[in-house]
């Protein structure tokens, strides 16, 4: 369905189709960088599920939140580190790879599934960016996260040469 398509067309039908509006609240709320380039690397600080504003599933996931709302958190998490790159260099296409991902995880403390939470962001990569999405990732269960996310996402792409 998606072969003639580019990592840009396949990043906004993906936003439409799970309704994200993740443009525009990419700003760091402190003294750092949402964003680092050095040479042909992006560094992406941790993005949380924010959209319009609000934190969407907000608590803690075996407690107040499911594995499938901690997926949704996720994904959201990475379309919103996705929309950071376009808005650094103007297009997905421009990756070479996404070289790492990881994923924090605010659970329980016998919440045991944090992986299949991460395939959350994995899964988004991957649908966007084909095989430039295929990352190594570290997936970790953290008791506190920033305005009670559930989810924090951050990562490190590889820039294609023509990008540079």
């Amino acid at each position: 369905m998606f072969e003639h398509t580019t990592c840009d067309e396949r990043f906004l039908i993906l936003a439409k189709e799970l309704g994200y509006d993740i443009y525009g609240e990419n700003t760091a709320g402190g003294h750092y960088a949402p964003l680092v380039r050095h040479h042909d690397e992006l560094y992406i600080s941790g993005m949380v599920p924010r959209m319009n504003g609000k934190i969407q599933y907000p608590g803690r996931v075996g407690l107040e939140l499911s594995l499938s709302d901690a997926q949704a958190a996720a994904s959201i998490s990475a379309m919103r580190g996705l929309a950071l790159i376009v808005d650094a260099i103007g297009s997905l296409d421009k990756i070479k790879s996404l070289v790492r991902v990881t994923v924090y995880v605010k659970s329980t403390a016998d919440f045991v599934d944090l992986s299949e939470v991460a395939n959350g962001a994995s899964d988004v990569f991957s649908h966007v960016l084909g095989d430039a999405g295929k990352h190594t990732r570290t997936t970790v269960g953290v008791y506190q996260l920033p305005k009670n996310a559930a989810v924090e996402v951050d990562m490190i792409a590889a820039l294609r040469p023509s990008a540079l």
